[in-house]
């Protein structure tokens, strides 16, 4: 090789670092520009508060009690005798 050779080999590669280095810059974002704002969460707690009384109270109607229409006598009517 000769010394020009060399020479412009080295003005190539100091030439596309500095290419390099702007255009990752230009690419990447700085850390400082990376912050991003976000919502802050009420912690979850074990503590609920009372429930209103107009709507649970002692006279209040329960979804859950059995409610049974009629006289039924046959403790299995899916199984009906055969005629």
């Amino acid at each position: 090789m000769k010394q020009k050779d060399i020479a412009l080999i080295v003005i190539i590669v100091f030439i596309s670092a500095m290419v390099s280095l702007f255009v990752s810059k230009a690419i990447f974002v700085s850390p400082k520009n990376r912050q991003q704002q976000v919502d802050v969460v009420q912690p979850i707690t074990s503590k609920f508060p009372k429930p209103d009384k107009q709507y649970f109270n002692n006279s209040s109607f329960d979804p859950t009690q059995l409610i049974q229409i009629g006289q039924n006598a046959n403790p299995n009517p899916f199984n009906t005798p055969q005629q």
